[in-house]
């Protein structure tokens, strides 16, 4: 039997509308947001399209929202995403049946958990890597099918190494994911589609996602550049 969504999608514009009129009003979050967003009524389209992805999977919206926070994380305080999340919490609360209000705050939550350890993470884009030359031949002899945040597998998130003697590249494609080597060595790092990680032959280490996201994992018999 096919089940019955639980967030009806035609109530998320009125929805964007009351929660974000009242976040435009809010004596703290109203300055960021009013001095960042240019468009709202386009700002607004492109919330409801991410609440439809997030919530209904849709796939109308086609962003990237971590990297969109990641630009202006200097004034995301802690603070301004528990202002967000009461906001948040009292109007899904006023606007939707019990279930779907509480179903959305659980989803805000983590989204905030994970834009804030991003934000954390922001300046360890890669751990540092020797200064050792890379082989010149550098093409990969194979990789991974392409994850996401829902299909990456358990054993990548929990702590695993290559093959003996195998070097690996993650490659984020979308998003970002938070790259940790188990040995503290080194601090986590947050991986983006412009900062590959390097894997060393026998280096315990493990991956999270922040937030939506695609990666691949390239295996190689050699050390390989990082290039993008």
């Amino acid at each position: 039997m096919e089940r019955t969504p639980i967030i009806d999608e035609a109530a998320l514009p009125a929805l964007m509308d009351r929660f974000y009129g009242r976040v435009r009003e809010d004596a703290e979050l109203g300055p960021v947001f009013n001095s960042i967003v240019e468009d709202w009524p386009d700002h607004l389209e492109r919330l409801a399209a991410f609440w439809s992805s997030v919530m209904l999977t849709t796939g109308r919206y086609k962003g990237n929202p971590m990297m969109k926070h990641l630009i202006h994380a200097d004034r995301l305080k802690p603070e301004l995403f528990q202002r967000w999340l009461a906001i948040w919490e009292r109007t899904t609360a006023e606007m939707l049946p019990p279930e779907a209000a509480a179903a959305m705050q659980a989803k805000a939550q983590r989204i905030s958990e994970n834009l804030q350890q991003a934000i954390r993470l922001r300046g360890t884009a890669q751990p540092p890597v020797a200064a050792e030359p890379a082989t010149p031949v550098s093409k990969p002899y194979g990789s991974s099918p392409i994850f996401d945040a829902e299909t990456l597998p358990a054993a990548l998130r929990r702590a695993h190494t290559t093959k003996p003697g195998v070097w690996g590249v993650i490659r984020v494609l979308e998003g970002a994911v938070c790259y940790h080597i188990e040995d503290g060595s080194v601090p986590p790092a947050l991986l983006t589609p412009a900062t590959p990680g390097l894997i060393r032959p026998g280096q315990l280490h493990h991956v999270e996602p922040v937030g939506a996201m695609r990666m691949q994992v390239e295996f190689y018999d050699h050390r390989p550049p990082l290039a993008a």
